[in-house]
């Protein structure tokens, strides 16, 4: 089964596009490249090609953290990415990608509505392939669990040389832990003085620890930027400046 075109001359009308990170707060994405490159190493080196992202609860940026390292993974050119939306009860990657449809998605295909083909749709940035959650589902756990969402991510780790998974937070609902043993680790977001550190351990104690590979702080105390603008901040803007005398 094949899910991306090799050839795709007068296609970019069709394709969604996505933020470029070039374009993004230069000291933004050189984290989203340091992320990368650890990530790179840890699955280069444990041959895992599926990857989900999770949370404990809602509201701690695992959606945007989960975009950003898929344009970032692929932008490099050496590996196809797949980012899949699998909260099919509140999906939000479709609402924050512009030109992605949001439907048919996973939850169509699921459903036996779509097939694997029609629901994986391209995007502006080479490499980088997206499937939307589609229409929302009020108890998708039995259907996540099931043969052909199975079957489904091993085609598609087939196909591509990384699949992402943007899951539903794991304290609230059954989905994240029910996917578990079908993708190779988890990385876990932690909101800085928002996440309760009670709820993180309960998180971890559902999935397993032997299934995380890594953890992302996120929304660091805002005072530590002077630190970051001293040092980091002086760096970039010489090495930006010599950039323009050479």
């Amino acid at each position: 089964m094949s899910f991306f075109k090799t050839s795709d001359a007068g296609a970019a009308a069709d394709r969604g596009s996505v933020f470029d990170m070039q374009k993004v707060d230069p000291f933004y994405n050189e984290l989203f490249k340091g992320l990368r490159a650890k990530i790179e190493y840890k699955i280069d080196m444990n041959e895992i090609k599926c990857i989900a992202v999770s949370s404990s609860i809602t509201g701690e940026g695992k959606t945007l953290t989960t975009i950003n390292l898929a344009i970032s993974m692929a932008c490099t050119g050496r590996k196809k990415v797949l980012l899949m939306d699998m909260d099919l009860r509140k999906g939000s990657v479709a609402g924050r990608l512009t030109g992605i449809r949001s439907r048919p998605g996973l939850s169509e295909f699921l459903q036996g509505n779509a097939t694997a083909e029609a629901i994986v749709q391209n995007t502006s940035n080479p490499g980088l392939f997206v499937i939307t959650s589609g229409k929302t589902m009020e108890s998708p756990a039995d259907l996540l669990a099931g043969s052909k969402f199975r079957t489904l991510l091993q085609d598609l780790q087939s196909d591509f040389d990384l699949v992402l998974i943007d899951t539903p937070p794991i304290v609230p609902v059954p989905d994240a832990v029910t996917i578990s043993e079908q993708v190779g680790g988890f990385i876990m977001l932690f909101r800085l003085k928002y996440t309760p550190h009670y709820l993180f351990r309960q998180a971890i104690e559902d999935l397993g620890e032997e299934r995380i590979i890594g953890v992302v702080l996120n929304d660091e105390d805002k005072k530590s930027d002077k630190y970051y603008n001293k040092y980091y901040g002086k760096y970039y803007k010489q090495t930006k400046t010599e950039g323009k005398q050479s």
